[in-house]
């Protein structure tokens, strides 16, 4: 069983059967069986091989899920990569990842990268003669999803065959999916939660809507396709569905098809939560809980009995053959859904140290309990300050930059705290224009504090409640 077999299957069973919706096009289970083969005539006829990797920075869309099932389809593995991401931050990764070749849907290029668009792409193969499926094993990686990174660069988590399909065979007999769900797909390509949408969707032969870039920050209108696209399994992060009961009367206009709600990412603010529990009484609610590093490890239904509680709910309990531990309070996950390691490091061995902090509750859930380190979520996108830093130090103005996250949620704003150089009195639009240079939208500093120096414990590390203190009393631009 492969990533890719999912689709053959698919296929084979119900041809007609709508299998992938973007916001203008639809593709049938035969459709993009037949598209995802084109493609991959065409990746082998530009010498791509197994092992190779084939970085994919496209929109949303039906013809991007087509592409990557053919780089799956070629034995290559797929490192997809959202539109929005700046040319400079696409360089670093394809200075890590080395792809044979990078598939885009513009006139965007990487130096030193050879590159092709999905059209001329198609055109290539689209009289050509069939190739056969590169066989692969469970161990064989599929794909990198590359994150913020502790060094101030993006680190790519690579993931197996196995790793993806462990989670998914839970997930999917969890949910009891159907060949007549239609699932919508909030979270970018490149975010984990979106392996659930698209090959949840494959195993069972529904549906998959695809959510773009722009509309998955538009309250009203995610309401509107919620409803008109009779969605009936929704998953993102917390932050999306507090912004469409806030802002685009998601209570009001009712769950339409919807029969169950999963959410995953951050911690969901126990008011609007409960709000949303009690105007859905027939909808089941799930918390799912994991890292990129292992997926989905452990989750939690939310259930009526959850409306009179007064702490955050529980992450749960452990999944998809997954064995979840604590070590000095650290949650510690082994098991078939861990990564197979950090792209060009060394692999995996054993069981993964999260860094996140957890505890068990009186029935013996595992409850989340914050970070070891300083790494933050963002409207459930991971953060690592340090890359954000480093971005910072680089404009001409600033000397050292620290970031902080002040808020939860669907309040969490990325607040900078840069020394200036002498002489010099850095912009705040300015370092926001820097910044888009490279990194993605979800990483662009919301307020800037211009500061002497920075506070700091007696061990001398930065003192980040101090600078929280500077938020509290204003100090700021």
């Amino acid at each position: 069983m492969s990533l890719y077999s999912l689709v053959v299957d698919a296929a084979a069973r119900t041809p007609d059967a709508l299998a992938v919706c973007d916001l203008a096009t639809g593709l049938s289970y035969g459709e993009l069986d037949a598209r995802a083969d084109t493609y991959l005539a065409a990746l082998r006829g530009r010498g791509v091989q197994p092992g190779d990797r084939v970085l994919v920075w496209t929109d949303k869309t039906a013809e991007s899920v087509a592409v990557a099932q053919a780089v799956l389809r070629c034995g290559a593995i797929h490192v997809p990569v959202p539109r929005g991401n700046p040319g400079k931050r696409v360089a670093q990764i394809a200075a890590d990842a080395r792809p044979a070749l990078i598939v885009t849907d513009h006139g965007d290029h990487v130096a030193d990268s050879v590159t092709v668009s999905c059209t001329d792409l198609f055109q290539e193969a689209a009289y050509g003669s069939g190739a056969a499926h590169h066989p692969v094993r469970p161990a064989d990686p599929a794909y990198i999803l590359y994150t913020s990174g502790s060094t101030g660069t993006p680190k790519g988590v690579c993931l197996s065959h196995g790793n993806a399909l462990a989670f998914v065979d839970w997930a999917c007999r969890e949910l009891e999916l159907t060949a007549a769900d239609r699932l919508a797909n909030h979270a970018a390509f490149s975010f984990d939660l979106s392996v659930f949408d698209l090959y949840g969707a494959f195993r069972a032969g529904a549906s998959v809507h695809l959510i773009g870039e722009t509309l998955a920050q538009a309250a009203e209108p995610l309401v509107g396709f919620l409803l008109e696209r009779r969605i009936t399994v929704w998953y993102s992060v917390p932050s999306a569905l507090v912004l469409m009961t806030e802002y685009g009367e998601l209570l009001e206009r009712g769950p339409g098809a919807l029969r169950a709600c999963v959410f995953a990412g951050e911690r969901f603010p126990l008011k609007p939560l409960k709000d949303l529990r009690r105007g859905w009484p027939g909808v089941r609610m799930l918390n799912w809980y994991g890292p990129t590093e292992t997926n989905v490890c452990t989750s939690y239904e939310v259930t009526a009995a959850d409306l009179t509680r007064t702490t955050a709910v529980p992450i749960g309990a452990p999944v998809a053959g997954d064995t979840v531990s604590l070590d000095d309070g650290e949650i510690v996950v082994g098991g078939p859904t861990v990564m197979l390691g950090y792209w060009g490091g060394e692999p995996q061995v054993g069981p993964y140290r999260t860094g996140d902090l957890g505890r068990y509750d009186a029935d013996g859930l595992l409850e989340y309990r914050g970070r070891v380190d300083d790494m933050a979520k963002v409207r459930g996108y991971r953060i690592e300050p340090a890359e954000m830093n480093s971005v910072l130090v680089a404009h001409e103005a600033v000397r050292d930059a620290v970031v902080l996250v002040v808020g939860a949620g669907l309040d969490a704003r990325l607040h900078a705290f840069v020394v200036p150089e002498a002489g010099c009195a850095p912009e705040f639009a300015e370092l926001r224009r820097h910044c888009s240079g490279f990194l993605p939208p979800y990483m662009t500093i919301d307020a800037l504090h211009t500061v002497s120096g920075f506070p700091r414990t007696p061990n001398g590390k930065v003192d980040r409640a101090a600078l929280g203190g500077l938020v509290t009393r204003g100090a700021g631009v």
